[in-house]
């Protein structure tokens, strides 16, 4: 302990997330919210879509959409309305957000940012959500559909 009383690398001041625990940096919040549950691949969440066994949600914004364009079928929901959006009780609700059991694969553009929002999907009760390994870039260099 220092001299002041507190343990080395804790927070003063009340600055800490309020639980005590010490902050932790991006890729390990990334590697822990991972652990919780099954990444899918590109190809995996094609053939799930068209079986009609997921609902994939394509959260990249609009200027990296027009660049890049769209996965055929997805829905586009932007990140900021994304739990409003799926939430299956939720007054602001898709129509395509039926029911807690919905399996949702989240698309971004590089599989980072889908990645925090399956784990807000999941804090909502929708345990079957998931995202997409490397995002839209993985998907586009798989070669599966684009549409413009």
């Amino acid at each position: 302990m220092s001299g002041s009383g507190t343990r080395e690398g804790q927070r003063v001041g009340g600055l800490g997330n309020g639980s005590g625990e010490l902050p932790v940096g991006i890729d390990e919040l990334l590697e822990r919210v991972r652990a919780g549950y099954e990444r899918v691949e590109a190809r995996e969440a094609y053939d799930a879509a068209r079986r009609g066994e997921a609902l994939l949600v394509d959260i990249r914004y609009a200027a990296l959409r027009e660049r890049d364009g769209l996965v055929p079928g997805a829905l586009v929901v932007e990140r900021n309305e994304l739990e409003w959006r799926l939430d299956p009780r939720g007054s602001h609700r898709a129509p395509e957000a039926t029911g807690h059991d919905l399996r949702i694969v989240v698309i971004c553009n590089e599989g980072y940012a889908s990645s925090l929002a399956a784990e807000s999907l999941h804090r909502l009760g929708l345990r079957r959500a998931t995202d997409l390994v490397g995002g839209f870039q993985a998907w586009k260099a798989s070669g599966l559909p684009v549409a413009s």
